[in-house]
């Protein structure tokens, strides 16, 4: 998706929040208590990369194990084509932030945390059986970047894991090009 989508995301998340809340304030990326505190943004960015690390893990071992994973990849790098890395980097922070404004900041306070999870999980879809396996993995990341919003309070470990899952995977995916198929597959 574009950029501009993921700061219409955003947007939308913080009016959604400020609506709601009457307030949007730092304290929605920290964890109450001050930056010193004892498990305070530090943990929390440990929580994330802990998380994101997971995550990054689990794709490595499907990729290895299941066919339909690098098939996958290969119509992921296709759509994507060649990225440079500032690209990914600032597709990774615009996604990770705008998605988790909304879906964990803004649905989520709102719908509950399944409601917001099985949304997220939707809007990662596309044609055919490889990409059932992004909303599998979708469905997951979300169920548990929803939970670590919901244990901490706060954005920044989902955030962080967000971000650390989409630059890692965009940037294997989007280096292959647009041509790389999965090992082992047909032409």
């Amino acid at each position: 998706m574009a950029w501009w989508f993921y700061l219409v995301l955003s947007l939308a998340g913080i009016v959604w929040i400020g609506l709601r809340d009457g307030t949007v304030s730092l304290r929605l990326f920290f964890a109450p208590g001050g930056f010193l505190a004892p498990q305070g943004w530090w943990f929390d960015l440990f929580l994330g990369l802990a998380c994101g690390a997971s995550l990054l893990a689990a794709w490595a071992a499907a990729s290895r194990w299941l066919p339909l994973a690098r098939r996958l990849e290969g119509q992921m790098g296709t759509l994507l084509g060649r990225l440079e890395p500032a690209e990914v980097v600032g597709l990774a922070v615009v996604s990770s932030l705008g998605e988790e404004l909304f879906f964990r900041g803004a649905l989520q306070g709102s719908i509950g945390w399944l409601w917001a999870t099985v949304l997220f999980a939707l809007i990662h879809h596309g044609p055919g059986p490889a990409f059932r396996l992004w909303t599998l993995f979708a469905a997951i990341a979300g169920g548990l970047f929803g939970g670590l919003f919901l244990w901490r309070g706060n954005l920044l470990a989902p955030v962080v894991a967000h971000f650390l899952v989409n630059a890692v995977n965009l940037h294997r995916i989007a280096r292959r090009g647009p041509s790389t198929r999965g090992a082992g597959e047909a032409p």
